[in-house]
């Protein structure tokens, strides 16, 4: 694929103004931010507004940015200088983004607002490791005219670090199609071999805060469980050969799906989804799970309780024991793993739809835009 920008009609505005234009910057290919960019490309696009998004080829290959109405460039450093040079606002998606973003608008003869939308984060770490995050969320708070948290926790936290203007903006992603008819689920259980047997699911990067060591601890305590059930994992990462040669060694009933593109396929069809995670900002499983109807057992963390409220079953991180019998319970509770299906979908109801998140976003961008008027 061509990693060089694609040209688009600009649209019309009224009033004969020119376009807004705007540069979406992805730090990297996270399914959660990815996501978000597609859906705000798609609706500001929509509205008039000229988007270039900002970006490693493979996201652009996964997500398909042009085909949202936006222009696409590879994330080198001279393509976001470029296209930052030419923005009216320029709005970073993570820290690392925002880092780059910043960088990219230092020294520029004129002053482009940047905002940035703090999707994820963890708790902050020991050591120097710990001194140099503290000091990048720092930086990029206070570069930002406006950060935008996607918990209030997040909001909180860039508060602290110093940001002059931190304001609450969930980010709302697509939503997906309506889920599998019985038969298409016993065809995909057929598939994972959780025929007869309950099916566990997990999704997410196999990276160390995910939390699948403490998965697997919990799925070694299920195996007293009849029938057994079986535990899949989709996602890939650099944790997928130590998982694998734990799965092995113990007898595990597990399987590593790599990295899927029906995860939406594969969660319709379990019993139990599962967030084992040492932190988490809005998890995508967390809102696919509930909008599914699927009893979700997530760990109390970040932004997850203020995401799920009473709709999923919520244990303490680092506690196996706890993780395994939540979901153990809910296997063999099926009227619970009912009425949290009802109550997930009452929640993802409550959540803000992708128009609200674009509206909400485009009027942060008039703002700055009247702030900076000359």
């Amino acid at each position: 694929m061509s990693s060089s920008p694609v040209s688009l009609p600009v649209p019309a505005q009224p009033y004969g103004r020119p376009p807004l234009r705007t540069v979406q910057v992805l730090g990297g290919a996270g399914a959660g931010s990815c996501a978000h960019v597609r859906s705000l490309a798609t609706g500001l696009a929509a509205r008039g507004v000229r988007v270039t998004v900002c970006a490693p080829v493979a996201a652009e290959g996964e997500y398909d940015f042009t085909g949202a109405g936006a222009q696409f460039t590879p994330d080198a450093v001279s393509a976001l200088r470029a296209a930052c040079a030419g923005a009216d606002v320029v709005h970073a998606h993570g820290l690392r983004a925002g880092m780059r973003a910043a960088l990219a608008l230092r020294g520029g003869g004129r002053r482009v607002p940047l905002v940035v939308t703090w999707h994820g984060g963890a708790p902050e770490p020991a050591g120097a490791l710990g001194r140099l995050s503290r000091l990048l969320e720092r930086r990029v708070a206070r570069a930002a005219a406006v950060v935008l948290g996607a918990s209030s926790d997040q909001v909180d936290l860039a508060r602290r670090r110093g940001a002059r203007d931190a304001r609450l903006a969930a980010p709302a992603v697509p939503v997906a199609a309506a889920g599998e008819t019985a038969a298409e689920a016993g065809k995909t259980r057929a598939e994972l071999g959780a025929v007869e047997r309950p099916l566990v699911i997990a999704v997410g990067s196999l990276v160390a805060r995910r939390g699948y060591a403490l998965l697997l601890d919990a799925a070694r305590a299920w195996r007293v469980l009849d029938p057994l059930p079986l535990l899949v994992i989709a996602g890939e990462g650099p944790l997928r050969a130590e998982l694998a040669r734990r799965i092995e060694a113990e007898g595990l009933p597990v399987r590593l799906l790599g990295r899927r593109r029906d995860a939406d396929r594969l969660l319709a069809a379990a019993d139990v989804a599962v967030l084992p995670s040492r932190w988490e900002g809005r998890s995508l499983l967390a809102q696919e799970a509930l909008r599914a109807g699927v009893a979700l057992v997530a760990t109390e963390v970040g932004g997850v309780p203020e995401l799920v409220g009473d709709a999923a079953v919520l244990v303490p991180y680092g506690d196996p024991g706890a993780l395994a019998g939540a979901v153990a319970g809910l296997l063999h509770d099926p009227d619970r793993r009912a009425a949290l299906a009802l109550a997930g979908r009452a929640q993802a109801a409550t959540w803000p739809s992708e128009d609200d998140t674009v509206a909400q976003v485009l009027s942060v961008y008039d703002e700055l835009m009247e702030r900076h008027r000359p």
